[in-house]
C-alpha cells in the first residue's frame, strides 16, 4: 500500500489542491505558542507533548483501521498524513522574483528580494547565487525526498514526526526548544540526506561525488542542508566561478536533476514492492 500512497501523494501534489487545504497548521503552531508563553514547561516535554502524542494518536488509529476491509480505510489516512507531511510551498516557483530581478541585472533588487521570500542574505551576487541553489536543493529535500523517504522505511508516523519537527524548529521562539528539535531532525536527516547524495552520484557527476563522499559519508557533524547543498552543485558541475545569467540557469538544470532523483527512487520503491 505504501507505494499506492506514494504513487497518490504525487499526483495529489501536481494536479490537486488537496495539498493547501490539508497543510494547515494553525492549531499545532496555536498549541506552540502556548506551551512555550507557559515557560514552566521543558523542551523535552514540549517535544513530547507536540510530537510524540501526535505521532502515538495515529499510530493508535492506524492499528485499529487497518485490519479492516483489508485496510481500505487505512488508505486515506495514510495519503492524507503523507500529503500534509510534505514541504510547504512550491520551491521552485519560490524562486520567481528572484530570478525575474536577476535576469535584469538588478543586484540590489534581487538581494532584497532573496532576503524578503527566501530568508537568504549575502554580501555580493555570485555569493547569494550560490546560496539560492543550495536553497532550492534543501527545501526540496526536506519538503519531498526526506519524507517520503521515512514515509517508506517506518510508515506515516515517521513522516508525520519530520515535518512537526521541522515546524517546531522553525516556528520555536524558545532556543532550548528549538536546540533540540534541530538535533532529533539532524538524526532523522542522517540517512536520507546520503542516501539522496548517492542518487545524485548515480544521475549526474558520478566520479565528483563519490570524491566527496569518502570524506563525509560518516560525518554526523556536517549539517544536511550543507551537504545537499554541497553534493548537489558538485553533481551538476557547477564550477566555483561562473557568469552571472549560466549561473541563473544552473537553477534549471538543478531542479532537472533532482526530477532524475524522484524518478530513481520511484523505480526503488517499485522494485522494492515487487521483490519484498
Amino acid at each position: 500500500m505504501s507505494f499506492l500512497v506514494l504513487l497518490l501523494a504525487l499526483w495529489v501534489e501536481k494536479f490537486s489542491a488537496l495539498r493547501h487545504q490539508v497543510q494547515r497548521d494553525g492549531f499545532f503552531l496555536g498549541e506552540l505558542v502556548r506551551l512555550e508563553r507557559s515557560g514552566k514547561v521543558d523542551p523535552w516535554w514540549t517535544l513530547t507533548i507536540l510530537i510524540l502524542a501526535p505521532v502515538a494518536v495515529l499510530v493508535l488509529l492506524l492499528h485499529v483501521l487497518e485490519p479492516v476491509a483489508y485496510g481500505l480505510l487505512a488508505l486515506p489516512v495514510h495519503l492524507l498524513v503523507l500529503v500534509y507531511s510534505l514541504g510547504r510551498g512550491d520551491a521552485k516557483a519560490a524562486l520567481g522574483p528572484f530570478r525575474d530581478a536577476w535576469r535584469r541585472g538588478d543586484d540590489q533588487a534581487a538581494l532584497h528580494v532573496a532576503e524578503r521570500d527566501l530568508g537568504l542574505q549575502a554580501e555580493e551576487p555570485h555569493g547569494l547565487l550560490v546560496r539560492v541553489q543550495g536553497h532550492l536543493l534543501w527545501q526540496v529535500y526536506q519538503g519531498f525526498f526526506a519524507v517520503i523517504f521515512w514515509y517508506f522505511v517506518l510508515g506515516p508516523g515517521a513522516a508525520l514526526a519530520y515535518r512537526l519537527l521541522a515546524l517546531t524548529a522553525e516556528h520555536g521562539k524558545q532556543p532550548g526548544l528549538r536546540a533540540r528539535a534541530e538535533q532529533l531532525r539532524h538524526i532523522l536527516d542522517w540517512l536520507p540526506v546520503r542516501v539522496l547524495a548517492v542518487s545524485f552520484a548515480l544521475v549526474g557527476n558520478f566520479v565528483a561525488v563519490t570524491r566527496v563522499m569518502l570524506h563525509e559519508l560518516l560525518n554526523g557533524h556536517i549539517s544536511a542542508a550543507h551537504l545537499v547543498a554541497r553534493v548537489g552543485r558538485i553533481a551538476d558541475d557547477i564550477p566555483e566561478e561562473e557568469d552571472a545569467q549560466r549561473g541563473l540557469g544552473r537553477l534549471d538544470s538543478l531542479w532537472e536533476l533532482l526530477l532524475r532523483c524522484a524518478v530513481l527512487w520511484y523505480a526503488g520503491f517499485a522494485l522494492w514492492t515487487v521483490l519484498v
